[in-house]
């Protein structure tokens, strides 16, 4: 007979679940793993809320193990660690984003891009080396190996920095390798939700020009006074695109929703790069004949691996990125993904896990 999550480890945990496609989170009794000799155990104090965990908990890309909890931006405190662990001590300001676990030994693996290992496992509705289901961080503890435990760094706020862990690295990874990270670069941002405000701050951070595409107006005071960008373009009107056509070095499009291609490769520099980071529902149209008459390159990119993960975190808190939050307790997370679904936040929320999880 099949253990239940609660009776699966040995080690108690609570936190909250969805436990059907209707996407309705409840509180849930559940097990952690002992601590081996190389985890790292600690007290999740703040977990950031992804889109991710809203497509997840209702089995929107169909492979949802229920009962899922989410949760892959996750910060707290050490609370105990492997004999063999050496980078960490209890008392330790720690985070987890998407990955716990991959094979160590293929290219991407011994290349620090474990975010592309065939075997990667994920922070929640994995499934881990010992066979049992992984969960997030809407919980009270997280258990993980230390080579994907991030260290915290000193006076930077754990609560507002939390959704770095996949909202910043996923916008900085591709600011990195594809050579939009100097200064003076012309760099345009799709979108100004949860992963767009934090690009646009990061490519400020390295000196760069920055645009924001938006088919929404009224975003432009908002991204010009707020967060700093230098110009603002409507992605529906034809004289601003025109305005702006061959003006842009490289262009990180975060949307999510089903959109045309072909005003952004305008607005491309000829060996300019579109790199898509958002997750449409359906396959987009691309249109070849600007792609070839600019050298231009449509590309993808997906979060980081863990050196590059403690490179973004480190240059965060040099440079004081923070993406803007809305803290919030667990009980109020049904209503959070209700106001997702409609873009309803500025810019991410955050669980405040410690103060608002009580067990049952």
């Amino acid at each position: 007979m099949a253990k239940t999550p609660e009776t699966e480890h040995p080690v108690k945990a609570f936190g909250w679940a969805a436990r059907d496609t209707s996407g309705t989170f409840s509180p849930i009794n559940f097990s952690r793993r002992a601590t081996d000799e190389r985890d790292v155990q600690f007290k999740v104090l703040y977990c950031g809320i992804c889109h991710s965990d809203l497509h997840m908990s209702k089995n929107e890309w169909g492979f949802t193990q229920y009962p899922v909890v989410p949760g892959h931006e996750i910060v707290g405190v050490v609370t105990e660690v492997g004999n063999k662990v050496e980078k960490f001590k209890i008392g330790d300001k720690v985070g987890v984003g998407c990955l716990v676990g991959s094979c160590r030994q293929c290219d991407q693996c011994t290349d620090d891009l474990e975010n592309y290992c065939p075997k990667q496992i994920i922070s929640f509705n994995s499934t881990y080396v010992d066979g049992t289901v992984t969960y997030g961080g809407f919980s009270d503890i997280m258990v993980a190996d230390e080579y994907y435990v991030i260290r915290w760094p000193e006076n930077f706020p754990l609560d507002v920095g939390a959704p770095l862990l996949c909202a910043g690295i996923t916008m900085y990874s591709p600011l990195r390798y594809f050579g939009l990270d100097k200064p003076g670069l012309n760099v345009g941002v799709v979108g100004l939700g949860g992963l767009g405000h934090v690009g646009v701050k990061f490519a400020k951070a390295f000196g760069a020009k920055v645009t924001v595409i938006s088919t929404s107006i009224s975003k432009k005071k908002e991204a010009i006074e707020h967060l700093g960008a230098d110009e603002f373009l409507v992605s529906s009107d034809p004289e601003q695109l025109q305005a702006g056509a061959s003006t842009l070095d490289g262009i990180i499009d975060t949307v999510s929703a089903v959109h045309p291609l072909a005003p952004l490769l305008s607005l491309l520099k000829p060996h300019g790069k579109l790199v898509l980071v958002g997750i449409p529902p359906e396959p987009l149209e691309i249109p070849v004949f600007p792609l070839l008459s600019g050298r231009k390159a449509v590309v993808g990119s997906v979060i980081g691996g863990i050196k590059e993960t403690q490179e973004m975190i480190d240059f965060a808190a040099k440079h004081n990125v923070l993406p803007d939050v809305e803290m919030i307790p667990i009980d109020y997370v049904n209503t959070a993904m209700e106001r997702l679904l409609k873009s309803d936040v500025k810019y991410r929320f955050v669980i405040d896990v410690a103060k608002s999880l009580k067990s049952e």
